[in-house]
């Protein structure tokens, strides 16, 4: 596909549309993308800190993956779109930033150089792919790839056979990768560790602390900045803290999150959370939801720090950028409530919250 054309926006909103106020799509009067996809957006990833300007990418169930440029003064400018035969299910950088990588339900990885702007394929499986990943380590680099084909399998881009593949006990539901570890979630509620040192091999499988199936998983560093946990996100409006070598059982914790009351006080209204993300620098992390609203919470102080009002569609995803004062957040429907909730006359949106810095800085301890 050539460069697409988009018109840009910059920081504020748009007035009223045919009688729609901007605040009922956007309450939180962030930055709108311009030119965001067509259909729900399903995964997001800013540019590693290597590129120096910033970039934003995002993959739709519309079958594309889409690059802006985000320009100091908010303004954000569609750069490029790529297309699988299926909806796009995630996406990462490689690390010097030159390179995107796209999974799909159509089961194969691609490779997206931005310089020439050509994408080839890197991977198959026999399934959707769910999760790519992309691996720096000391002696080698590679994608990893976790598939609803219950294997995970780790490319070498130049060669079209993986490298190694790795049997899941079930399907990749989530994945999340920080050097020297990866930890993926599986259907049936399994979670397994992996190290990643020399060669990827299973480190330990962790009993899910969650009762419900689970959709996001996040890797958090401790204070030394090397990987010690991560958090996991289930359909039950409920996310799990959890420690690969707990000091403390007690460091292992669960806590409600994107549930409102409903009609009546002894009702709750309970929310998927579709999204999990750690603050590069901070350690706090905020968590979107099928209830349309973000959270940002202080993990250490077992604190809220701030909930979103909500947006008339749910937040199907979530990311920072690599100096964490940039959070972006996608609105689109996310069939939680089935089809009949369906509205295609709504608009996919793609926020972007510019104090993230502040409004994630941790609670001071006392």
């Amino acid at each position: 596909m050539s460069l697409y054309s988009g018109t840009t926006s910059g920081f504020g909103t748009t007035g009223s549309v045919f009688g729609q106020t901007a605040a009922d799509h956007n309450p939180m009067k962030d930055i709108e993308v311009a030119s965001p996809p067509d259909d729900s957006v399903s995964c997001m990833a800013f540019s590693p800190m290597a590129m120096g300007s910033t970039f934003l990418i995002a993959g739709s169930w519309a079958n594309d993956v889409r690059c802006w440029e985000i320009q100091n003064t908010g303004q954000t400018v569609p750069k490029a779109q790529q297309t699988h035969t299926g909806p796009v299910l995630d996406v990462c950088w490689h690390d010097d930033g030159t390179k995107v990588f796209t999974a799909s339900s159509d089961k194969t990885a691609k490779m997206w150089d931005l310089n020439s702007n050509q994408a080839i394929q890197i991977a198959q499986h026999d399934a959707p792919i769910k999760s790519i990943h992309w691996i720096k380590a000391p002696n080698y680099s590679c994608a990893v790839t976790g598939s609803w084909d219950k294997t995970l399998k780790f490319w070498d881009t130049r060669t079209p056979n993986p490298m190694m593949t790795l049997q899941l006990p079930e399907r990749c539901y989530c994945m999340d990768v920080m050097y020297p570890m990866a930890v993926v979630g599986t259907a049936g509620r399994g979670i397994i560790v992996y190290q990643l040192e020399n060669q990827p091999s299973e480190y330990k499988r962790i009993e899910s602390p969650l009762k419900y199936q689970h959709r996001c998983v996040a890797i958090f560093k401790d204070k030394k900045q090397a990987p010690t946990g991560f958090a996991l996100g289930s359909i039950e409006g409920r996310v799990a803290i959890q420690f690969v070598q707990a000091a403390n059982p007690k460091d292992n914790f669960t806590f409600k999150c994107h549930r409102s009351n409903g009609s009546t006080n002894s009702i709750q209204d309970i929310f998927a959370v579709n999204g999990i993300a750690f603050h590069p620098e901070h350690g706090t992390l905020a968590t979107c939801g099928s209830d349309g609203r973000f959270s940002f919470w202080d993990k250490d102080a077992r604190t809220k720090l701030k909930t979103s009002e909500a947006l008339e569609q749910p937040i199907t995803c979530c990311t920072f950028n690599a100096q964490g004062n940039i959070f972006a957040y996608a609105s689109s429907y996310d069939w939680s409530k089935g089809h009949e909730y369906f509205n295609p006359q709504k608009k996919n949106y793609i926020f972007l919250r510019g104090n993230a810095n502040e409004e994630l800085k941790p609670r001071s301890r006392k």
